[in-house]
């Protein structure tokens, strides 16, 4: 995964920057249009690289669970029985796999990471909104904002899973603790 998502954005930006220079020889608002749309997927994926890259030379997966920003609320698990979160959680994918594996971690390790995951995807989704200042320059609001909204969605996918599964793994964590078992 991490390899596909620096291709793409490597891609997009790339197709961004020739879009934007045919745009500026032609004129055709085809280019302007690609350019703009290029643009603003490279500035999504390349944010989320980004973000993920700070926080984790930040913390190094060592979030603290047991802070009041990661306890479940009481709303929570009725929520995500509506959303029906149990049925798709498995569908979505995972930019580090092994941060998550049992075998090359304790749950309370696993816990860590999730903490720090869900934040990565909780700064994403304030920073999805970022490209509605480019509306001052290329109008198009209603554009920037669908994509933005939808940005933002989808980040909030991955932060009601890991809040899902978090009490979960922090469970198993407990009970490893007490058997003494990794």
């Amino acid at each position: 995964m991490p390899k596909l998502m620096r291709r793409l954005t490597a891609l997009t930006l790339t197709g961004t920057v020739i879009a934007a220079l045919l745009f500026y020889s032609t004129a055709a608002g085809i280019w302007l249009t690609l350019a703009i749309t290029l643009g603003t997927t490279a500035y999504h994926l390349g944010m989320r690289l980004l973000v993920g890259l700070l926080f984790n030379a930040a913390m190094h997966n060592r979030a603290d669970p047991a802070r009041w920003w990661y306890q479940p609320r009481r709303w929570e698990a009725k929520l995500y029985r509506l959303l029906r979160v149990r049925e798709w959680k498995g569908r979505l994918p995972t930019y580090y796999p092994e941060s998550f594996s049992p075998r090359r971690h304790s749950w309370a390790e696993i816990a860590q990471a999730m903490c720090q995951s869900e934040l990565v995807h909780e700064v994403n989704m304030l920073l999805s909104f970022a490209p509605l200042l480019a509306v001052k320059y290329f109008g198009a609001f209603y554009v920037f904002l669908i994509t933005s909204v939808a940005a933002a969605l989808f980040d909030l996918l991955f932060v009601i899973m890991q809040r899902y599964n978090r009490p979960r793994v922090l469970a198993i964590a407990r009970r490893q603790q007490k058997t003494g078992e990794r």
